[in-house]
């Protein structure tokens, strides 16, 4: 029977059995940087085969329009019911294992137990990246980064490297296509010289060009068209922080299945399809105000209104690959994250107040002793 629905996507059924070794029966977990599930007992390597015309149908862009109004109705019945965990220290949203009663947060290390959950209805995700960096690789990097650190607690690196290793989670993203039309008004500045005569500290005359500006009134339209704008639907980490973990390789998605994400948490949205579109506006309006600059031409341009209309505005609903670790230090929460497709790395840290007195005074010393050696 065909979906009903072409907004809200169907998930891949994954059935138990499919996620068990075919050799030896074990459960199995997926290997990052493989299309395939390892078995952690003797070691085959279980192939997850990717039917094209899925993969095709995974990356097919939604209404957006269409999709909000089915929400708001509450009347879609693809949406799927999740049982999730809230932290209530940082707020992340995440899905706990088959038979797991607890952890912790993944994002700030606070404890977590089944009876904090609350089942939810949310879009299926339609596609997603997989694991490319190992977890011994994130480990390896999670260590250099703490040994490269400047002006940390001495005892910093033996307290965060007693918490646990590196765990894999999947986040949510939306990706958005729009097309703008932009009407706008402003003013262009021409500039123009004229010559100055001047007096110098000798007292000579002198010429000198003087830079004016010509101010006309302006008005006009400008297009843009945006593809895959990607916003992250997690409010577990600071926007900024996530920003620094692009770029993403959208090349790479492929359909949503749980074998996927066998051994890995996953993170629910806790920033919906409507909110992102907002944060996702932000960065087509940088991009909008660069082609009304262009448009307006001149030496200078000053923009004073500017009325977008948005059309043909599409999403997907991804899950993209992270590896992330908490540690405290003296009561504060800190966290370290890796790309788990490029790599790329970024921490929080303490700072010791006592290294940074010492380094300055140093420096100050040595800054006192090449004045003394000058004077003599």
């Amino acid at each position: 029977m065909e979906n009903e629905n072409p907004n809200l996507v169907s998930e891949n059924e994954t059935s138990q059995n499919q996620i068990k070794c075919s050799c030896c029966g074990a459960k199995l977990t997926f290997a990052p940087g493989t299309l395939s599930l390892k078995c952690e007992y003797c070691g085959t390597m279980n192939e997850i085969k990717i039917d094209e015309a899925l993969k095709e149908e995974a990356v097919k862009e939604l209404d957006y329009l269409s999709a909000l109004k089915e929400l708001e109705s509450d009347e879609n019945q693809d949406v799927h019911e999740i049982h999730t965990v809230k932290c209530q220290a940082c707020g992340a949203e995440t899905t706990f294992g088959e038979n797991v009663i607890s952890d912790k947060c993944d994002f700030c290390g606070s404890p977590l137990t089944v009876n904090q959950g609350t089942t939810v209805k949310k879009i299926k995700p339609k596609a997603l990246i997989p694991f490319s960096v190992e977890r011994f690789q994130g480990d390896e990097m999670y260590k250099k980064w703490l040994k490269d650190l400047w002006f940390a607690p001495s005892d910093l690196k033996k307290s965060a490297m007693q918490e646990n290793s590196l765990s894999g989670v999947y986040l949510p993203y939306w990706t958005y296509d729009a097309k703008t039309v932009t009407n706008y008004s402003g003013k262009r500045g021409t500039d123009y010289y004229t010559e100055e005569r001047y007096k110098d500290e000798q007292g000579q005359e002198k010429v000198r060009k003087v830079r004016h500006t010509n101010w006309t009134l302006t008005s006009g339209v400008v297009k843009n068209v945006f593809d895959d704008i990607v916003q992250a639907a997690s409010s577990a980490l600071p926007l900024s922080y996530l920003n620094s973990l692009e770029p993403w390789n959208l090349n790479a998605l492929v359909p949503y299945d749980e074998k996927f994400m066998s051994g890995f948490k996953t993170e629910t949205y806790s920033i919906d399809l409507k909110q992102g579109f907002e944060g996702a506006k932000d960065i087509m309006d940088s991009e909008i105000e660069s082609s009304i600059r262009e448009d307006i031409g001149g030496d200078h341009q000053q923009i004073d209104t500017k009325n977008i209309n948005f059309y043909d505005i599409t999403f997907k609903h991804i899950l993209l690959p992270i590896w992330i670790s908490s540690y405290r230090y003296n009561g504060k929460s800190y966290r370290f994250v890796v790309n788990g497709q490029s790599g790329k790395v970024r921490g929080e840290r303490p700072y010791s107040t006592m290294k940074i007195i010492m380094a300055v005074l140093a420096v100050i010393a040595v800054l006192c002793g090449f004045y003394f050696l000058l004077r003599k």
